[in-house]
């Protein structure tokens, strides 16, 4: 069972799956990435399905656990989604409940952790 498929309807849990095979298809097809591929593509319907309700979020994965963090768009300093590809490293800072991303021009994407797996 794919992580949080217990909590979502069954159309949900479709569209993510979907989702989450584009992702494994635009990365390349690169074998390893479920986990991070779900995530990403769980944020993502979710993201949609509330329409707006939901916060813009980034999934990273730090040594085995995958981070969900949702960020303020009006406080990220101009960060646009898709800075980082799928796979990229991505140096981070853990500081309690929130998760600092350092960019790809430097200056670090503030988010609030909301979802942890593994």
């Amino acid at each position: 069972m794919e992580p949080g498929s217990r909590n979502c309807p069954p159309e949900m849990q479709e569209a993510i799956r979907k989702r989450a095979s584009e992702l494994y298809e635009r990365s390349g097809q690169v074998a390893g990435h479920d986990l991070e591929n779900w995530c990403q593509a769980e944020a993502e319907i979710v993201r949609e399905f509330s329409a707006g309700s939901a916060r813009p979020a980034v999934i990273v994965n730090v040594g085995g656990v995958v981070y969900t963090g949702e960020y303020e768009p009006a406080h990220a300093d101009g960060y646009v989604a898709g800075e980082w590809k799928p796979g990229d490293p991505v140096p981070v800072r853990l500081a309690g409940e929130k998760l600092y991303l350092r960019r790809p021009n430097g200056r670090e994407l503030a988010t609030t952790i909301i979802k942890r797996i593994g």
